[in-house]
């Protein structure tokens, strides 16, 4: 019997969700996803040092000053690190926009742009790159631009049913709600142990996944943020799952069957109704789960520390 990585492959297309290279030439992902922490953690890697030292290197003799060069440079170390990734995995690369743009519509299209644009320079064609976004209202609306000038978009930080509803209807590229951050907020309110079929995580995908084959949506759903390997393996068969470099050593070196857990043609029939999801339905609606505006904000407010530590780094090698 093969590993369940690889039985797992066959129901849904895995992505390595990390900044290290060496892990996704291991396991041969399709994608490969990135956010401020990981290219945070990666960068404080000997292996990788040498990516920000030609980053600030490219800009030394540069007419830009303080915070205009600091964010010059980051930019550039995001593609540098697009641009790795992309030699190694043969899909897409997401690349995260700044995380205190999260309720700036003008600033994240900006920003999406900005990225592309870099991207392009280097030679690497728009479809494969996702440019990822948190959920909120003003996410949403900026990918929305975005989508309609041929730039994909990956909505990132996102928990709750109506947040996913906006983003079809937004006509986002794909979604990555996030499994290990809703089973974390409900074991810290209850103290239980969520298994497998009973995980709050699981359930948010796996109805997330039923509204949008349910009611034809294309935005893809992408799994992200697990726990544990059973969580994965509940969600076989959602559109793509992101999975950290522990757990895919974990399914590669396991061996037990992998079944189908998320059928699209089996939900079509499902009994649910849409969401509406003008401004004051969304906020209303988000702002009634107390777990989704929590984590979201959790979410936004490490992200956003983690991209100032970057940004401590280029300043101090920037002298």
């Amino acid at each position: 019997m093969s590993n369940q990585l690889d039985q797992l492959k066959q129901f849904t297309t895995v992505v390595a969700d990390t900044g290290d290279f060496a892990v996704m030439k291991e396991y041969q992902p399709q994608d490969a996803t990135t956010n401020p922490s990981l290219i945070l953690q990666a960068a404080e890697k000997p292996e990788y040092r040498h990516l920000l030292e030609q980053a600030v290197a490219e800009f030394k003799d540069s007419d830009l000053t303080g915070d205009a060069l600091v964010d010059a440079v980051i930019d550039r170390v995001l593609i540098l690190f697009g641009l790795e990734i992309l030699k190694i995995v043969p899909g897409r690369v997401s690349t995260e926009t700044d995380a205190r743009l999260s309720f700036d519509v003008e600033g994240t299209v900006a920003k999406g742009r900005q990225l592309i644009e870099l991207y392009e320079k280097e030679g690497v064609s728009r479809d494969r790159v996702l440019i990822k976004i948190a959920s909120t209202w003003e996410g949403i609306r900026a990918a929305e631009i975005l989508e309609k000038e041929g730039i994909r978009c990956n909505l990132t930080l996102m928990f709750s049913l109506i947040q996913a509803a906006a983003c079809a209807e937004a006509k986002v590229q794909l979604i990555s709600p996030f499994v290990g951050r809703i089973y974390d907020w409900f074991k810290a309110q209850t103290g239980e142990e969520y298994v497998g079929d009973n995980d709050p995580g699981v359930l948010s995908v796996r109805e997330i996944f039923t509204y949008y084959k349910k009611f034809g949506y294309e935005t893809e759903v992408m799994g992200a943020s697990f726990r544990n390997s059973g969580q994965i393996l509940s969600l076989a068969g959602c559109d793509l799952l992101t999975i950290s470099p522990n757990l895919l050593e974990e399914l590669q070196s396991t061996e037990g069957a992998v079944e189908l857990k998320l059928d699209k043609e089996a939900v079509k029939d499902a009994d649910i109704e849409k969401l509406p999801t003008d401004e004051k339905s969304f906020r209303y609606l988000f702002n009634d789960d107390a777990m989704a505006t929590e984590k979201t904000a959790e979410g936004i407010r490490k992200f956003s520390a983690d991209i100032i530590k970057l940004e401590g780094i280029i300043r101090g090698m920037l002298g």
